[in-house]
C-alpha cells in the first residue's frame, strides 16, 4: 500500500469517528450541526481513483448515516459531492486542476477558499433539501444551508491547517 492510500485510510477513520463522537452531538440554537467530515472528500488527492472516490464517499456518507439514523441524506450528498468534485476543480482552478498541481491543504487563497465553500455549500443544500424534503420547507432549508455552512467552513479550514503536513 503507498503512503497516499494508508494516509486517505487514516484520514477516513479519522473524521468518521470526529463526526460521530464530537460534532454530530454538537447541536447549537437547535439547528447548527458542523459537517467537517466531508473534507475527506475535498482533501482527497486530485489524482486519486475517482471510482475509489465515489465508493469510499458512499461509505463515508453511509456510516455516518448509520450512526445518526439519518435514513441515507448523508450518503446521498457525499456521492453527489464526489460526483461534482471535479466540476468544482474546474471551476476554482481552472488549468491547474488539468495538470494536477492543486493541493487543498497548503496555504489559503481565494481558489481554495472558493472550491471549499462550493463543495460544503453543495453537500448541505442537498442534504437539508433531502431531510426536510418539501417545497414549504425551502425557507428553512436555506437557512440551515447558510448558517451550518458558515460554522463547517470555519471548522473545516481550521481542521485542514491543524493537519497540515510540515515543511520537509
Amino acid at each position: 500500500m503507498s503512503s497516499s492510500t494508508i494516509m486517505n485510510i487514516f484520514r477516513f477513520i479519522l473524521l468518521l469517528a470526529l463526526q460521530v463522537i464530537i460534532f454530530s452531538r454538537l447541536n447549537l440554537f437547535g439547528f447548527l450541526n458542523p459537517y467537517p467530515y466531508i473534507l475527506f472528500i475535498l482533501l482527497y488527492p486530485v489524482n486519486g481513483n475517482k471510482a475509489g472516490l465515489l465508493l469510499s464517499s458512499f461509505l463515508l456518507g453511509l456510516m455516518v448515516d448509520m450512526f445518526t439514523d439519518s435514513g441515507g441524506v448523508h450518503a446521498t450528498a457525499c456521492v453527489t459531492l464526489a460526483y461534482l468534485r471535479p466540476t468544482f476543480f474546474k471551476f476554482s482552478f481552472g488549468l491547474s486542476y488539468e495538470y494536477q498541481t492543486v493541493k487543498i491543504n497548503e496555504r489559503l487563497s481565494p481558489e481554495r477558499f472558493s472550491f471549499i465553500l462550493i463543495s460544503i455549500v453543495t453537500h448541505h443544500l442537498i442534504l437539508y433539501l433531502l431531510e426536510v424534503f418539501k417545497f414549504s420547507g425551502i425557507l428553512l432549508v436555506l437557512t440551515r444551508t447558510l448558517f451550518t455552512t458558515i460554522f463547517t467552513l470555519i471548522l473545516s479550514i481550521i481542521i485542514i491547517y491543524l493537519i497540515k503536513p510540515g515543511k520537509q
